[in-house]
């Protein structure tokens, strides 16, 4: 390979990966908008924490059902196409959300807009995993990750101050305005994956993507990664309302904190990712997210100093455990079943996050004073997950221990090995 190939090579993929945080970001913000308008959303529709929970749960739900449908057909589909088709369905919905007249009108908004962005985030990973061979793959899958911090920094503070300024509907507005023109670039610049080649029944496809031994250890630790933030995310904004006495305007600061702490940190967590074995990298910053949640879920009135330092380490640490996990999930799935894969776990992620998104719902009320209970059993049931989570890592990789390593070469299909 010549010298000037190698320095294209990498703009392309720069670009590749620029372009599926783009897609990334605006997939995540909408989801993310969603927890710091929960104090509003409650006000101006008359509703429940219960409630609540839904239209944060409506999303995943919709999106798991979705995502296991699309896992019959993912591999047989040209990535590009697919993800155009789901981020315009995407888009439609989003404004759909802003132009929701009640609660129920925005409920069904909402399994709109899941059904189609769940989905598309789905394909994003697949197309990293295709475009970035295992070597940088922790570094790929930091870039993209990084649409979390940059939705905190820029997405979530700008969407609280439309809300503040001119309603709850202008966050979707904006959301469904920024859509349109990365669906441009997307279509533009993102290459062409042609489905891979298989004579294989869509069913029988399915069947061996369902019954793979890895697979299925696999599809466990994503449920179970996604449920130990699903379990405390939706009510943080709520709580340091109702319970820490932050206003809703404060809640600004803390999202703009902590995402930019997290962008500064998840490029990190990703080149750790690519030099040690990536369990070990994922247990260290469990400890930091189990410190993180054990304070946040018990905070009472404090200062706003103090109470930005706690969710600025909240954000590093929920965001930090996502790009070495899903580095070696991906890494453990061969190419052929890729596209496939990915949507079912996709259906799997959506899903845990939605019964997490439930089960917090039932632990949390309000009481007579206005104050959230329940938030630190919350924080129980999360920080359980969290060393659940852990085990489940330690058994991908005893099944699969190139996964975990660092630098392992890539284009070849990773062997099973016995417990």
């Amino acid at each position: 390979m010549s010298s000037s190939a190698t320095p294209r090579r990498a703009t392309s993929e720069r670009g590749v990966l620029f372009t599926l945080a783009a897609v990334q970001f605006t997939h995540i913000m909408d989801f993310m908008i969603m927890m710091p308008l929960g104090a509003g959303l409650m006000r101006v529709f008359n509703i429940s924490p219960g409630q609540f929970s839904h239209l944060v749960a409506a999303y995943g739900l919709a999106a798991a059902i979705t995502g296991f449908f699309g896992g019959f057909f993912a591999d047989r589909l040209d990535r590009k196409h697919a993800l155009l088709a789901l981020y315009a369905g995407f888009g439609l919905a989003t404004l759909g959300c802003a132009l929701a007249p009640s609660y129920h009108w925005l409920l069904v908004a909402r399994l709109a807009a899941g059904a189609c962005g769940g989905v598309a985030g789905s394909i994003v990973m697949a197309i990293v995993g295709d475009v970035i061979p295992p070597e940088r793959r922790g570094r790929g899958m930091g870039m993209v990750m990084t649409a979390f911090p940059i939705a905190s920094v820029l997405g979530v503070p700008s969407g609280l101050f439309l809300a503040n300024t001119f309603g709850w509907h202008a966050p979707f507005l904006l959301l469904a305005g920024l859509s349109v023109p990365i669906w441009c670039v997307a279509a533009r610049f993102l290459p062409n994956r042609p489905p891979a080649a298989t004579s294989a029944h869509p069913g029988r496809q399915m069947w061996e993507i369902l019954t793979h031994r890895v697979h299925g250890r696999g599809f466990l630790l994503t449920a179970m990664l996604v449920f130990a933030g699903g379990s405390v995310i939706p009510f943080m904004a709520p709580s340091l309302v109702a319970n820490t006495g932050l206003s809703e305007h404060q809640l600004f600061y803390i999202y703009l904190c902590g995402g930019l702490t997290s962008l500064f940190t998840t490029p990190i967590f990703g080149r750790l990712s690519d030099r040690h074995d990536k369990l070990h990298v994922l247990a260290w910053v469990t400890l930091l997210a189990i410190v993180a949640v054990l304070i946040l879920t018990r905070l009472g009135p404090a200062p706003v100093f103090l109470t930005v330092g706690i969710t600025s380490l909240f954000f590093v640490a929920m965001s930090g455990r996502y790009t070495p996990t899903m580095a070696m999930i991906t890494n453990s799935v061969e190419a052929r079943y890729r596209g496939g894969f990915m949507s079912v776990n996709s259906a799997v992620q959506q899903a845990a996050s939605g019964v997490a998104n439930l089960t917090a719902g039932m632990l949390v009320t309000r009481d007579s004073s206005g104050r959230l209970a329940g938030y630190q059993q919350a924080g129980y049931v999360a920080v359980a997950a969290f060393a659940l989570t852990l085990v489940l890592a330690w058994r991908l990789r005893a099944a699969v221990p190139q996964a975990a390593k660092p630098g392992h070469p890539g284009g070849v299909a990773l062997a099973v090995v016995a417990d």
